[in-house]
């Protein structure tokens, strides 16, 4: 077997690992391209089948017992040079296991040393049943039936599929799955298409994302906790599992895989001896006429050979991932949009890969911060993909300003399958107001001319758009809705002088601009400063409120300047 770190130099095979969590969520109890977090038991608990009674579990601690790994007494042969070690293959899959859900779940912070802890409590990692290097052992490891008798009770699930049992449970694999949980959290950690808890390349992952369950972060105590208390409901087991996972964390290297043996097994106990028997009495023979000799026996004859069968075709792998629709997403600043585009994942044999897991990531690009997915707020999620091999785009909330970001979909395989799709944020069509001065005046006052711009989804000016201004104010509700004509506050003044409280401007000009005329206080006479709302609409739905503040006026003669009709004025 090749060194692991070699293993990891190539990107092609580093990221097999992560092959395991696309299929590491395919079960009857996922979702159809939902993220992992909606998979089966969201979060498993200290309650949960996993965590019963199911016996097996070594609750010896580092310092006090001899480790397979390590020389001496009660060691299988073939096994450390000193240290502490783990079996080759063990260590890879625990390591594999780290780097994929790190690639989708990187907030969860899963230490491979944690599943060699769960791996060397639960059976000291296949030690003694022969794991050979794709992963599988040549004795099976069956925990005690759970019949409720000395374990818990669970019945079947399984059809005895997996325990061979089909009448009660029975914990499988190096990692201890009931068959139950691994239905729900069952991974590929190989990339062969398979997944079975019976192999440690698929046990580790699929103990690691289950551990993961929930949005669990393992570098905080607490979750850490919660993780191995739901894999298996003892202190002891949660103190041994972690005194493991620190000795292995202070430093532990790769040994030779130990052959098939009893341990960590009990030895069979040797048959009770059979009772002497009393010698029969004697008995006389008896004569008998001997029989006519039969007719020789005709040979048969012999049979053609058989043809010899044709090899089985390898499993289809992974062979892609295609675009399906518009590999370009534009969607205006700050909108909640639903791309139509998808990914499909395509076997080697042409056939769609199902039940697959697409890991979806935003990368920021020149101005685009803030772009996320729209359900989690997060840059990235994980997604499944159909019984057509189709896994959606996810629903995303475009950043507040302008700008590009690319969206890359990775399939782990045999290798990494990516495709990217270009993002890209536009401007929200809008009205601003020419300048930031506070619209303040005294009482009795003026607010001055503004100008208006409008502009479009490119940013640039839209000219011909026709705005309406009304005075509003916000109902019981919270809406803005239109003051009476009669209302008292700030007015339009029309050509007979009539106060207007609504009013219709003309067109932008070619500038995409449009000037609100003088906006009159003249009667009020407020006693501490008020607030009046201003509305600017377009037929398009684009929606401007200004804040137009009337402030006391005690000396209403020293208005420096008259708006036109004679009315004094500033702002």
């Amino acid at each position: 077997m090749k060194p692991l770190h070699r293993h990891f130099v190539s990107t092609s095979r580093k990221v097999l690992c992560t092959a395991a969590l696309a299929a590491s969520l395919t079960t009857a109890a996922v979702v159809t391209n939902a993220p992992v977090a909606d998979a089966g038991e969201s979060e498993p608990t200290p309650d949960s089948p996993q965590a019963k009674d199911r016996g097996n579990a070594r609750l010896d601690l580092p310092d006090l017992v001899a480790d397979p790994a390590k020389p001496g007494a009660g060691s299988p042969p073939g096994t450390g040079q000193g240290g502490v070690g783990i079996p080759a293959t063990a260590l890879e899959a625990y390591q594999r296991a780290e780097t994929a859900v790190a690639a989708a779940l990187p907030n969860c912070k899963l230490p491979w040393q944690l599943l060699a802890g769960i791996g060397r409590v639960e059976s000291v990692h296949a030690s003694g049943y022969g794991l050979k290097e794709d992963g599988y052992t040549t004795k099976p490891i069956r925990g005690p039936r759970l019949d409720g008798n000395g374990f818990a009770e669970i019945r079947d699930t399984d059809k005895g599929d997996w325990d061979a049992d089909k009448e009660y449970d029975r914990a499988v694999g190096p990692l201890q799955f009931i068959p139950s949980t691994w239905a729900t959290w069952g991974a590929d950690g190989n990339a062969d298409g398979k997944r079975d808890p019976n192999n440690i390349f698929d046990a580790a992952l699929g103990a690691g994302l289950y551990l993961c369950a929930g949005d669990k972060n393992l570098s905080n105590p607490e979750s850490l906790d919660k993780a191995i208390l739901s894999y298996n409901r003892s202190r002891e087991y949660v103190n041994t599992v972690l005194s493991w996972m620190k000795q292995y964390q202070g430093g532990a290297g790769s040994v030779p895989n130990p052959p098939a043996g009893n341990y960590p097994t009990q030895p069979p106990t040797a048959p009770l001896p059979h009772p002497q028997q009393p010698a029969p009495p004697y008995t006389p023979p008896v004569h008998t006429e001997p029989s006519k000799p039969k007719p020789p026996v005709k040979p048969a004859k012999p049979k053609p050979p058989t043809k010899p069968s044709k090899p089985k075709p390898p499993p289809a792998t992974v062979r892609g991932l295609e675009v399906v629709g518009d590999a370009t997403l534009s969607a205006e600043a700050g909108a909640v949009f639903q791309p139509s585009s998808k990914v499909k994942a395509v076997l080697s044999d042409g056939k769609p890969a199902v039940r697959q897991v697409v890991v979806f990531e935003i990368e920021k690009g020149d101005t685009t911060g803030g772009t996320v997915f729209a359900k989690e707020g997060k840059n990235h999620i994980v997604v499944q993909t159909d019984g057509e091999g189709f896994a959606a785009v996810p629903k995303i909330k475009a950043g507040p300003e302008a700008g590009t970001y690319t969206l890359k979909a990775k399939l782990y395989g045999t290798r990494v399958f990516s495709v990217t799709f270009d993002g890209k944020v536009t401007e929200k069509p809008a009205i601003t107001r020419v300048g930031d001065t506070p619209l303040e005046v005294l009482a009795g006052a003026s607010f001055h001319e503004q100008k208006l711009l409008v502009t479009g989804a490119d940013g640039k000016p839209v000219a011909g758009s026709v705005l309406t201004a009304a005075m509003v104010k916000k109902n019981d509700k919270g809406e803005w809705v239109p003051v009476a004509e009669d209302a008292k506050g700030p007015y339009f003044e029309g050509k007979d002088g009539k106060q207007l409280r609504t009013l219709e401007l003309p067109a932008t000009d070619q500038d995409g601009q449009v000037t609100l005329p003088w906006i009159l206080t003249k009667g009020l006479t407020p006693k501490e400063p008020v607030t009046y709302h201003l509305r600017v609409t377009t037929a398009e739905g684009l929606e401007l409120i200004l804040d137009l503040k009337v402030k006391p006026n005690e000396a209403p003669s020293e208005a420096p300047n008259e708006a036109p009709g004679g009315t004094p004025n500033e702002g």
